[in-house]
């Protein structure tokens, strides 16, 4: 095991004891001997019963499992579209396997690629806090001795995991339903998108490329947060084996969601094998989710989205264990935003079980962990494949198909992942090095245009403002400000900008996509302006550095100057559609390093 592997390991360990004893010794307290709806009183559980007369049998035996399904399904993400099919075949297999299932309940799963820029893009993080919420209600009902999470995408998965950990005593799997398969390539979008931004081709043209991207059922297949997420699952040990980016609507796929549903079943406590979630999300399992996302150069989300996950299971971790692994992670794979290929690129080259292999064998990951399938990451260096129908798992490969999408440990393509911390007197941000161009400067030193939203940002493009050398400090973005909304689309302005030669840098408490690349940004600042952040008193033409090669986020103004400046106040009002629901709630939001959570601290 790599020293600093252990080091982090060791200090995480420490960190955590008291909240991860606490964790450990309410999974324990919450067994019960039997099945969990005979603990209720009749009249309760023949509510439960009430519902389900074809498995009326089966639930009042004193031996069958039950399995609560909670399903983000709907259709109007491609990605959660094919799991309305899930239910029934589920029941199916879990019957077969010699258990029931009941559809627990649902959770809402909204798409940030329809809500870019548009204003239930405010909604987005929070509603990661809905779903952990929803989770919870769904397996209030304490009539379920394991449950299947369906969850793919940006918020959809943490807020699964979030709430299913609230129930660590039950064995639990994430059932993902697969990218769609490759469209356009992801730089061919992009450069459509510049051009409409330049105005050199039309609305038309556009929709016809977005279509092309986004043409089918499935998970985008571009390396943003959703496919991180899946990589981050199976990292945990919560997927089957190789499960993560099987194409949906596929034999294999179908066979996975069966197989997913048999295991289940058996690591119940009446099964054979007992398996709870909250011994999957162990110190080691998150320390090997920290590794697999830097190694790959995943979605700077994760950075707050595993923070959350951790701490629901009394795990503690933060940015400097980020930065500390990300110094001896090498980064062994290119997939837009970081290289010319995509998700089922990856999977072809090798996919899950190659990186796995080749981390195992550089120490840079824990073995002797526990997953759904038994105990030892070892399992899951085997890929499914379709046998009459089911799903079985041979040995994956041992080099990679194509080097170019995935390196070899000993010939990486840069010895240090994806991700830095930068510190200063701005505070704390995050830095994704992986996508900028090879040799490209990850120093940017500029004067300051500052703004407080992306519409600003745009009309200073329109402006001819950003054709400079220029820091832009986009603030008011952050957890308490407006809920902190992705902010992707900026990146085509402030990129068509660098494309002129000059030196462009984005300073923001706002979030960006997974899949955004090619300019140098500082995200995530924290302390956020709107919780008396120093971003508040940034001005035009102050000096900005930000210094990747020194971790470095600096505003070059005299301390005696700052200490005499008014900060900004915030003046947002929140009058879209329902917003001013939510504002309990985003008063309420942690830090972007604390997760940026109402509910997990």
């Amino acid at each position: 095991m790599h020293k600093t592997i252990e080091q982090v390991t060791r200090r995480i360990i420490e960190r955590s004891q008291e909240t991860r004893t606490a964790y450990v010794e309410q999974i324990e307290a919450a067994k019960v001997r039997g099945p969990f709806r005979k603990q209720l009183p009749c009249s309760n559980f023949a509510h439960d019963l009430a519902g389900c007369p074809a498995s009326r049998t089966a639930l009042l035996d004193d031996h069958t499992p039950n399995i609560g399904i909670v399903t983000s399904y709907n259709d109007v993400l491609s990605a959660h579209q094919p799991l309305g099919r899930y239910p029934d075949l589920i029941k199916a297999a879990v019957a077969e396997a010699g258990g029931t299932a009941q559809v627990a309940g649902g959770v809402p799963a909204m798409c940030d690629g329809v809500t870019q820029g548009e204003p239930g893009m405010d909604l987005s993080l929070m509603s990661r806090d809905v779903i952990a919420l929803s989770t919870v209600i769904a397996l209030s009902h304490n009539v379920f001795d394991g449950a299947l999470l369906l969850g793919v995408c940006d918020k959809i998965m943490p807020g699964l995991l979030m709430g299913g950990l609230q129930y660590g005593h039950l064995p639990m799997i994430l059932v993902p339903g697969g990218p769609m398969q490759s469209g356009i390539g992801n730089r061919e979008k992009n450069q459509v998108r510049e051009r409409f931004a330049k105005g050199e081709v039309g609305q038309d043209a556009l929709l016809a490329s977005e279509c092309r991207a986004y043409h089918s059922p499935g998970t985008c297949t571009f390396y943003g947060t959703a496919n991180s997420n899946q990589l981050i699952a199976e990292m945990l040990g919560l997927h089957l084996p190789g499960a993560s980016f099987v194409n949906a609507e596929t034999e294999l796929r179908v066979a996975l969601t069966q197989a997913a549903a048999a295991q289940v079943v058996q690591n119940s406590h009446l099964g054979e094998k007992y398996i709870p979630m909250g011994r999957v999300v162990s110190e080691k399992a998150v320390i090997n989710a920290m590794v697999g996302l830097l190694a790959t150069g995943g979605s700077t989300n994760e950075t707050m989205h595993l923070v959350a996950i951790a701490r629901a299971a009394g795990v503690q971790i933060n940015w400097t264990d980020f930065a500390e692994l990300s110094e001896v992670v090498p980064l062994l794979v290119r997939i837009y935003p970081n290289g010319s290929g995509d998700i089922n690129s990856f999977q072809q080259a090798g996919g899950m079980p190659l990186l796995i292999r080749e981390l195992l064998e550089g120490g840079l990951l824990h073995e002797e962990v526990e997953t759904v399938v038994g105990p030892g990451l070892s399992s899951y260096l085997d890929q499914p494949v379709l046998h009459q129908g089911k799903a079985v798992w041979q040995d994956g490969p041992e080099q990679s198909r194509d080097p170019e999408i995935i390196a070899p440990l000993g010939k990486p393509f840069a010895s240090i992942s994806g991700i830095k911390l930068l510190s200063g007197n701005l505070g704390r941000a995050i830095m994704k090095i992986s996508a900028l161009a090879d040799g490209e400067d990850t120093v940017v030193e500029a004067p300051a245009l500052v703004f407080h939203s992306q519409q600003e940002l745009e009309q200073a493009f329109h402006e001819g403002l950003l054709y400079r050398d220029v820091v832009a400090v986009l603030r008011f973005q952050g957890p308490r400000a407006n809920g902190m909304p992705e902010l992707h689309k900026l990146i085509t302005w402030l990129a068509i900008s660098m494309e002129q030669g000059y030196k462009v840098g984005l300073v923001t408490d706002g979030r960006l996509s997974g899949a955004s690349g090619k300019v140098p940004f500082a995200i995530h600042c924290t302390p956020e302006a709107a919780a008396g952040g120093l971003l508040a008193k940034v001005q035009d033409g102050d000096i900005i550095c930000m210094d990747a090669r020194n971790n470095l986020l600096e505003l070059k103004v005299a301390e005696e100057e700052l200490a005499q400046r008014q900060a900004v106040e915030l003046t947002t009002s929140y009058q879209a559609q329902g917003h001013p629901i939510f504002s309990v709630l985003r008063n309420a939001l942690s830090g972007a390093e604390q997760g940026a959570s109402a509910i997990i601290s």
